[in-house]
């Protein structure tokens, strides 16, 4: 049974990006099968042609990693640069955890490595069309929530401050969408893996760090001293709106040395 109960126009569309023939047209029936419409290419110049005609056709983007001439990290990172934030997930014989992180960091929302069960795949699809379909739905709302001069517009995926506007990805958006929510509470990295990632085994504890990271660097003063962003050492992290002077509330040691700017190139 299909997913999806909209007209043909209304179907979510996904952009699949598989140099494997065999493996693209295999995606491509199953996608339409569940409901979707869903276009094929196999390089990642002709996947960024059509995204850049159009950012908002898609409502998601499956990417092999190990494309011609072009691999599918370029391809994401081309992507994120145009602020593109269609949600992306990594199909990839890749099994390395650097392999993942880095994916992670420029901008992937799921990493699914190959050979993958089928039910597996359709279930990420689903939640990733799910996320997107709630933001899309949040354009009509107020999404809006402000702290320590920030302003966060979830719907737009923008932060301001001062002036000056920055944009998030789909992921780092999700991560402190979750944190907003859940305000005040500690929540574990097993915790984060579920709700925001979706999954718990794909993304290392390590992954959830850098994000974590990403988040102090975009709102705290010092990233190396976070007030709002805590530490709770040997459990997970909390949120807090207003700062706080507890010392008994640390960063752990390691969370700002061991995932430096050059983690991206070692990371997913």
């Amino acid at each position: 049974m299909s997913f999806f109960s909209k007209s043909s126009a209304e179907k979510p569309h996904i952009l699949i990006v598989e140099d494997e023939r065999h493996i693209g047209i295999g995606l491509k029936f199953n996608c339409e099968a569940e409901g979707y419409s869903a276009t094929l290419v196999g390089d990642g110049a002709n996947a960024l042609r059509l995204v850049h005609a159009d950012p908002q056709q898609f409502d998601l983007i499956i990417l092999d990693l190990m494309l011609p001439e072009m691999s599918g990290y370029k391809v994401l990172e081309e992507i994120r640069k145009a602020d593109v934030q269609t949600p992306v997930m990594i199909l990839s014989a890749r099994t390395l955890s650097e392999d993942r992180t880095r994916g992670f960091d420029l901008g992937a929302d799921q990493y699914l490595m190959k050979p993958f069960e089928l039910p597996e795949l359709l279930s990420r699809i689903r939640n990733l069309l799910q996320r997107r379909g709630h933001l899309q739905k949040a354009e009509a709302q107020d999404d809006i929530y402000q702290f320590q001069g920030h302003v966060i517009n979830f719907t737009r995926h923008e932060v301001t401050k001062n002036g000056e506007t920055k944009s998030l990805t789909a992921l780092e958006f999700e991560l402190l969408r979750y944190f907003v929510r859940n305000e005040g509470a500690v929540v574990t990295r097993a915790q984060l893996l579920d709700k925001v990632w979706g999954l718990d085994s794909s993304p290392t504890t390590r992954t959830v760090d850098n994000f974590i990271l990403r988040l102090r660097r975009y709102f705290e003063q010092d990233a190396t001293r976070p007030q709002h962003f805590l530490s709770i050492r040997g459990v997970g992290y909390r949120f807090v709106k207003e700062p706080t002077s507890n010392p008994e509330i640390i960063a752990e040691s390691g969370d700002e040395g061991g995932s430096s700017e050059g983690t991206s190139e070692h990371a997913m």
